[in-house]
C-alpha cells in the first residue's frame, strides 16, 4: 500500500472527526473557545480513532470499508465515547450516542464505499 494512501485515508478520517465536532457544536451554539473547546470533544474520539487505525491495522488496507473501516468506526465510536464520559466528563446521552453513532458509521465508513466504487467503475473501464 502506498504510503500516499494511507496518508489521505488517515487524513479524511481526523477531518470526518474534527468535522462531527465542529457541527455538533455549531447545531447547539455553544460558546468559549472555538477551538480550544472543539478539541476538548474531539479529543476522546480523535485517540479512539488512532486506536481504531492500530487495531484494524488500517495501513495494510486503508480504503477497504470492511473490514477496516467497520473495524475503525467501531472502536471510534464505542472507545471515544467511553473516554468522552469516564476520562473527559463528557456527556453520553442516548441521542448524542446515536448522533456520534450514525455521523461518524456515515463519514467514516462511507467515504470508504465511495472510494471502493470508484476504483472498481475506473478499473472496469480501463
Amino acid at each position: 500500500m502506498s504510503e500516499r494512501r494511507v496518508l489521505t485515508a488517515a487524513a479524511i478520517d481526523v477531518a470526518a472527526v474534527v468535522a462531527f465536532v465542529v457541527i455538533g457544536r455549531r447545531s447547539h451554539d455553544e460558546g468559549g473557545s472555538v477551538v480550544g473547546e472543539a478539541l476538548k470533544v474531539a479529543a476522546p474520539f480523535l485517540i479512539a480513532l488512532a486506536v481504531g487505525w492500530v487495531v484494524a491495522r488500517a495501513w495494510r488496507s486503508p480504503m477497504a470499508p470492511v473490514p477496516t473501516g467497520i473495524v475503525i468506526w467501531l472502536t471510534t465510536v464505542v472507545l471515544g465515547l467511553l473516554l468522552r464520559r469516564f476520562a473527559f466528563d463528557g456527556g453520553t446521552a442516548l441521542p448524542f450516542i446515536i448522533v456520534a453513532s450514525l455521523f461518524t458509521l456515515l463519514f467514516l465508513v462511507g467515504w470508504r464505499v465511495v472510494a471502493e466504487w470508484r476504483e472498481s467503475r475506473v478499473s472496469h473501464t480501463a
